[in-house]
């Protein structure tokens, strides 16, 4: 050994020294409120098998067409299953509201005052290409996304104020303030980019080109627009780690791209692939019969779940002068009649959602407490009456179809709004304007569900009208704004935090790109998620989530729809699962295909 190499050994021997012993002050996990629930010497996930069999290949489905592997930014249509490749600093466990364990990172070391947080890289860890990670390339990833990521990075991660290399196995997290108690949290899940691969990449650019992680998969292959390939890596540096046991079991993942949801569902009876995840109530009550289903050789299965279920709705873009008005806004709330659509279409699969956070102990579903009228009452002479005196309910039918009565109160509405039923058509008395709009879709399917909605609407004198275009025509259109009402809907975790301002937040109202599809300029709202990211605890968490969700309800954005919280998923009986299923998640990336229920191999 040369004495150049002898230094360099010795150099790395003292650093990883002195890492570890920097570790021992750390933890190996953090928690956004409460205690962790798994112990520093946790072996693995309560939700995964450590004894999975590994191997077989399986494929899935995805919708569309792609054109890019570059998901972190807003151009091009990225490929499905990408997070496959990558690795972030920590593990996100899926039976804990908001808590993570180590991955990239070892541990880290956060003050009380979270004023900065600092990540210990393990020496082990790896890119798919053999090259180490290192606190460089976390250093390159956030600047990258910050600078050039898509809007919604900006909006997470902007009170990063800087992102520092202590040597090359620690980064340090140094925050614009302490209030934003989720952002350590946050920096934990974001995937970690190699530096050494997109050097020479525009990262403001579609890539078409196979690049480079260091997670559990290889992307290995692709079909362009068709199909798109991942490999296990067997040389995975991390498939020993407590987080990864008993998880990413399949030796490859393959994703084949249809045109419509009806021709995939033939395509999985026919046996092209092996597992779906239904969101159509029709096609599970009706689709998913015939000899395969009844030998047993596909499986129909509802998993009842804890998750969050979120907003679906009609979303109203406010940035169109119809829609500015709430009182508009609420009068065509009338013309979505759910019970008569659950009885008719959906075979009475679906509960009315009527908050933003449905399903969940954050939902404003009673009267305001004490606790909830304190965090509202500032902002009082600026809230609809209604946020303190009652509990919001979308309009509620008996059924039949017979909506009379509702239509007149829209009517009534809409009146006080400056519109008037004229011969057959709702007319605005001072521009004499017809209120004509457009619902853009990007699923044939949802066609049916719309045109019962637009014959209440016609009721009314307002004529709207259905435009379905393809899945990048639909991106694009969504990204630019360029929509009346589309059907859209707000994911929820069960820590909600900064994705909130990503939602509804006033900054992100005209940026293109961001999700705050409905256009909402709201300093209440502004204010109401400041204080959710700052909750000291899950109880003022709670109280104040529905402080915003009373906000929102009593505001009219949307035409609210409906829920489920089951997961309906059909699949090949070639699988085996834990016993145990995480109550926030599916957890399939801990299946595996059971060695006496595989296909033969020809």
């Amino acid at each position: 050994m040369s004495m150049f190499s002898l230094k360099k050994t010795l150099l790395n021997t003292l650093l990883i020294s002195i890492i570890s012993f920097s570790c021992n002050a750390a933890q190996h996990g953090l928690s956004m409120h409460g205690d962790l629930k798994y112990p520093a010497d946790f072996t693995h996930f309560e939700y995964a098998n450590p004894a999975a069999p590994k191997g077989g290949d399986i494929k899935e489905w995805a919708l569309g067409t792609f054109d890019s592997f570059n998901g972190f930014i807003i151009k091009g249509t990225s490929a499905d299953g990408l997070g496959l490749i990558y690795d972030s600093l920590m593990n996100k466990a899926l039976d804990e509201p908001f808590s993570q364990y180590g991955l990239l990172a070892a541990s880290v070391d956060m003050p009380a005052s979270r004023e900065h947080i600092t990540f210990f890289l393990r020496p082990e860890a790896r890119f798919s290409d053999g090259q180490p990670v290192t606190a460089q390339d976390v250093v390159f990833t956030f600047n990258t996304l910050l600078e050039k990521g898509a809007p919604f990075y900006r909006a997470y991660l902007g009170d990063i104020e800087r992102v520092e290399a202590i040597n090359p196995l620690t980064v340090k997290f140094h925050f614009k303030n302490n209030g934003n108690r989720e952002l350590p949290l946050i920096v934990g899940e974001i995937p970690i980019l190699p530096q050494h691969f997109w050097k020479n990449q525009d990262f403001s650019a579609p890539l078409t080109q196979i690049p480079v992680g260091s997670g559990p998969y290889i992307l290995s292959k692709f079909e362009s627009g068709r199909s798109v390939t991942y490999q296990r890596n067997a040389d995975y540096w991390g498939k020993d780690l407590p987080v990864n046991k008993g998880r990413f079991n399949f030796d490859s993942i393959t994703y084949d791209y249809y045109r419509d949801s009806t021709v995939s569902l033939e395509a999985f009876k026919a046996g092209a692939y092996d597992f779906r995840q239904e969101t159509s109530s029709k096609q599970w009550a009706t689709g998913y019969t015939g000899p395969q289903f009844d030998s047993g050789q596909l499986i129909k299965k509802e998993i009842l779940h804890q998750k969050p279920t979120g907003m679906q709705a009609f979303l109203f873009n406010t940035r169109k002068p119809y829609f500015q008005d709430p009182q508009v806004r609420k009068a065509l709330t009338y013309a979505f009649d759910f019970e008569w659509t659950n009885s008719n279409l959906f075979y009475s699969a679906y509960t009315r959602t009527h908050s933003y956070f449905s399903n969940s102990d954050m939902a404003a579903s009673e009267l305001p407490t004490a606790e909830e009228i304190a965090i509202l009452e500032p902002f009082r002479d600026q809230l609809p009456p209604e946020v303190f005196t009652q509990v919001y309910r979308a309009p509620t039918y008996d059924g039949t179809g017979q909506i009379r009565p509702q239509v007149r109160q829209a009517l009534r509405i809409l009146k006080t709004a400056g519109w008037e039923l004229t011969n057959g058509k709702l007319i605005n008395k001072d521009t004499k304007e017809t209120m004509v709009f457009e619902i853009l879709l990007v699923q044939k399917e949802f066609e049916r569900i719309v045109a019962p909605m637009i014959k209440n609407l016609q009721r009314m004198g307002v004529q709207a009208n259905i435009r379905i275009v393809d899945v990048s025509q639909y991106i694009n259109r969504l990204r630019a704004f360029d929509f009346d009402m589309v059907v859209g809907s707000f994911g929820q975790s069960s820590s909600p935090g900064n994705e909130q301002f990503e939602y509804w937040g006033s900054k992100n109202a005209q940026q293109p790109g961001s999700r705050n599809l409905i256009g909402i300029e709201n300093p209440v709202i502004d204010k109401l998620i400041e204080l959710i990211i700052q909750a000291p605890d899950r109880k003022q968490l709670v109280f104040r989530t529905r402080a915003l969700d009373r906000v929102l309800q009593w505001n009219y954005y949307v035409i609210p729809q409906y829920h489920s919280s089951s997961y309906r998923i059909a699949y090949k009986n070639i699988f085996g699962y834990p016993a145990i299923t995480p109550v926030y998640d599916l957890g399939f990336d801990t299946w595996w295909i059971e060695p006496s229920l595989a296909e033969p191999v020809n």
